[in-house]
């Protein structure tokens, strides 16, 4: 048995690789909102969503195959999906992608209310706000997330504190 913890530890595609930012699609288009076309912005929701059900599917594979044919397979595998899907879509989708909008917005609206800056030079600056914001709200909203589905949801199938959606 290998003791080093980098070489027993599963690579997890969905979470140690760069498709992890595939998640942040969607928060990127809230971001470029005012500079593209609403479809691209959909667009982006569309990469996410794709994003977050791929690794739910993952998820339930991974605890079909740990579960064996053991009794209470089912349960345990749509636990796995139920938990990642809910978990990611609400850290990787909505929460976030609703928290860029309402900051672009916001920007966008006070930089017409106190500068005499053309428009393109206000959609560039909320569009750099909205990007520049990204990086900040990750962790709060994922432990946010953790703690209300500590609270509620893991409650109801027993897995609560799991600590799986560390990022």
């Amino acid at each position: 048995m290998d003791s080093n913890p980098e070489h027993s530890k599963e690579v997890d595609i969905y979470r140690d690789t760069w498709v992890r930012f595939l998640g942040y699609a969607n928060e990127v288009g809230e971001a470029f909102r005012a500079l593209v076309p609403v479809g691209m912005v959909w667009a982006s929701y569309g990469v996410a969503t794709v994003y977050v059900t791929a690794d739910a599917v993952d998820k339930g594979k991974k605890a079909a195959t740990e579960h064996g044919d053991g009794p209470g397979k089912t349960a345990q595998v749509a636990v796995a999906v139920v938990d990642t899907f809910v978990w990611q879509a609400l850290a990787s989708v909505a929460i976030p992608g609703f928290t860029i909008n309402r900051v672009c917005a916001a920007s966008l609206y006070m930089l017409g209310r106190t500068t005499r800056w053309p428009l393109p030079v206000r959609k560039w600056t909320t569009t750099a706000i909205g990007l520049s914001t990204i990086p900040f709200i990750i962790k709060p909203i994922d432990r946010s997330v953790d703690f209300l589905l500590d609270s509620s949801l893991r409650k109801v199938y027993g897995g609560g504190g799991s600590g799986k959606h560390d990022s």
